[in-house]
């Protein structure tokens, strides 16, 4: 007997400050308030049965989603489920993904650690999980769902410009406090960062959910966000923090992905994709696997070699004062700092980002400087902040500004090493993405200014 599945939309009585608005608040704090309601009111519906709810809700029924993860009605058994118009419209539009032709990103919303996440392949990846842990079968379409279909097109419908510009870009909000409007910095690509964001937290999180101990039930759909979202570090070295959260989705996503061989699953995405939807005549096209392989090559240096770094426009800063000056790429030297003051490390983005600002404001007001100084600022919540950028001459380190970065460590380091993985972020990172992206010159020398603990440290490193 053909399951049945009754949605019934009842106007609530009293209505919740983050959903009343047609023009919602797009955080996740609202996003996981939005889904708590809707346990609530439906106490006997599994976690399973809300992510597709959510889904359907969402009008997400393509060809690849159906082979994978069937019809979004297709339950074991009948259930009522009840979205008030309330609730209805704020999912629909919170997990709906577009972008409008001013450039405005939908079905996106910013997280506590200040990076946007696309909602809709994050749901995607929990429930392919939830469905391997429910049946006791392998998470079959967890990469392709999440990131290799998406990836695949973008490489395809672009394959024809620089690699660079065949993924991304990233954005602005136009409120941290009250975020409504996510700008993109340029004309989008068919893989935004939100979305590249999404996706491999749909994949550290489904792979949680569909690796759980036999034993073990998977929590409420709200605890499985709330516990990556809004983890709180309160001082805690990041490297040292065993659970998956949001501040390390690149480092976990390439220990879980990057074992596998991700260009012939792009491709085996796309064949698939083309085969459901009766388009096998786009894999004539030649240029299809160099698109696909030349892509990955960028998707990895930009997504795994390269960190997570905050644009100026997220943390806040004010215009530059005057004009920049550009920088004459490659540069030869790294120069690394501590910043003094503010004296305390920094565990989230709220404050790093009072951090930045005040330090720009220092620079600007105090010493007349065009800008905040540095290149890049090390914050201890696993991002790194844009200063003056890859681009533009800092004001860092006295004689040398024109040949190399300045890099600083949020805080005062004078008698302490900045954390283990705030450290890694430069060493590990940073300077590799320097060095790949043709900033730095592959035999650039390290510099270490102020006599502290870290001297000792950073002599050990290569380059210096």
């Amino acid at each position: 007997m053909t399951t049945v599945v009754l949605w019934l939309f009842i106007v609530a009585g009293t209505c919740h400050s983050v959903l009343c608005s047609e023009d919602h608040l797009r955080d996740m704090d609202s996003f996981i308030s939005a889904v708590e309601q809707a346990e609530d009111s439906n106490p006997d519906l599994s976690p399973l049965a809300l992510v597709r709810r959510l889904r359907r809700t969402a009008g997400h029924e393509d060809p690849l989603t159906l082979h994978f993860l069937g019809a979004s009605n297709n339950i074991s058994h009948t259930h009522t489920s009840v979205f008030n118009t309330t609730l209805f419209g704020f999912f629909d539009k919170a997990i709906h993904h577009f972008v409008t032709d001013r450039g405005e990103e939908r079905g996106v919303v910013l997280t506590q650690d200040g990076t946007t996440v696309a909602i809709a392949p994050m749901l995607l990846g929990i429930e392919v999980g939830l469905k391997a842990k429910l049946e006791g079968t392998p998470p079959l379409g967890m990469f392709p769902l999440t990131l290799a279909k998406n990836l695949g097109l973008s490489f395809l419908s672009l394959q024809d410009f620089p690699p660079a510009q065949r993924l991304g870009p990233d954005g602005c909000w136009d409120n941290l406090t009250n975020p409504r409007v996510f700008k993109l910095s340029r004309v989008p690509t068919l893989a935004t960062d939100a979305l590249v964001n999404g996706g491999m937290d749909g994949s550290i999180l489904g792979m949680d959910l569909a690796t759980l101990a036999p034993s073990e039930q998977p929590g409420k759909l709200s605890e499985v966000l709330k516990g990556y979202y809004s983890h709180v570090l309160e001082g805690q070295d990041l490297g040292v923090v065993s659970s998956h959260i949001s501040p390390k989705r690149r480092e976990i996503s390439q220990a879980l992905l990057g074992t596998l061989d991700t260009q012939r699953q792009v491709m085996e995405t796309l064949y698939l994709v083309w085969r459901l939807e009766d388009t096998q005549w786009i894999a004539k096209d030649t240029g299809v696997e160099k698109a696909v392989r030349d892509g990955m090559l960028e998707f990895v240096h930009r997504y795994w070699d390269c960190p997570p770094i905050i644009p100026r426009c997220q943390w806040g800063a004010a215009p530059y004062r005057g004009s920049p000056f550009p920088l004459a790429l490659p540069l030869p030297f790294l120069y690394i700092h501590h910043t003094y003051e503010p004296d305390r490390p920094c565990h989230s983005f709220r404050q790093c980002s009072r951090s930045m600002r005040a330090m720009q404001r220092f620079h600007q007001e105090d010493r007349g400087w065009a800008d905040i100084g540095y290149s890049f600022v090390v914050g201890s919540d696993g991002y790194i902040y844009e200063g003056c950028g890859w681009h533009h001459l800092g004001n860092h380190t006295r004689r040398q500004n024109p040949y190399g970065y300045g890099v600083a460590f949020i805080g005062n380091y004078s008698s302490s090493l900045p954390s283990r993985h705030a450290l890694d972020l430069v060493r590990q990172h940073l300077a590799k993405c320097a060095v790949d992206g043709g900033r730095l010159q592959a035999n650039f020398t390290l510099h270490r200014f102020q006599e502290t603990p870290s001297y000792s440290e950073i002599r050990g490193w290569e380059h210096f």
